[in-house]
């Protein structure tokens, strides 16, 4: 199937599974999918599971993808993003569509050289992408509106709490490995952080230090 074609099919199966956003969708018709996993997989590109990227890490489904970048604009469009695990760049290239600026982590050295890798042959200026651990956040260009964690800790990092924004969105998996995970929407307010469940989901586990 043409890539282009299988795209169409992957924006029309996010418009049934819920996804409204116009933004998210564009971007996710922007992205050639196919270009961020192993030729291998080409075929299965564009379907609704994930699938492995190397290193033990994998790449999420486009519905999860869709699903966490239309809950980080649900208060409109932000400045910058800051995402935590890079993987293969795949999500990264979706929120540079959407953001000024992305700021991106990746704690294993060769996913983040060939994260960094395609992001510049598909001529993306605005994401910047950081190989080391994403417990610590990137403190230099905080505090971000936007948060995203693609990856789930047991317990969700403190740091990335205090680098949030007033009234910022992280989202972020948490729990276990291979037990119950839930997404989680974290709003920071003057006083507090406000704190969503969403949905169960399934993630790598997200580690601290360096691969």
């Amino acid at each position: 199937m043409h890539p282009e074609y299988a795209r169409e099919l992957m924006i029309q199966r996010l418009q049934r599974q819920g996804i409204k956003n116009p933004l998210v969708l564009a971007a996710m018709q922007q992205v050639p999918r196919h270009l961020f996993i192993d030729e291998a997989f080409g075929s299965h590109a564009y379907s609704d599971y994930a699938m492995p990227i190397g290193q033990g890490q994998t790449i999420s489904q486009p519905y999860i993808v869709a699903y966490m970048t239309e809950l980080l604009l649900q208060q409109g469009k932000r400045d910058k993003v800051l995402e935590i695990g890079t993987g293969c760049g795949y999500q990264t290239a979706i929120l540079a569509q959407l953001f000024k600026q992305v700021y991106s982590i990746e704690r294993i050295g060769s996913l983040s050289n060939k994260a960094e890798s395609r992001l510049a042959q598909l001529g993306i200026e605005n994401a910047c992408c950081r190989y080391g651990d994403g417990y610590a956040g990137w403190v230099e260009n905080a505090p971000y509106p936007a948060i995203l964690v693609t990856a789930a800790p047991e317990d969700i990092p403190l740091a990335l709490l205090d680098q949030l924004a007033i009234g910022g969105f992280l989202i972020i998996p948490v729990g276990k490995e291979k037990s119950s995970q839930q997404l989680l929407k974290i709003v920071r307010t003057r006083s507090h952080y406000e704190q969503h469940i969403l949905e169960e989901v399934s993630f790598v586990p997200l580690r601290e230090g360096v691969g």
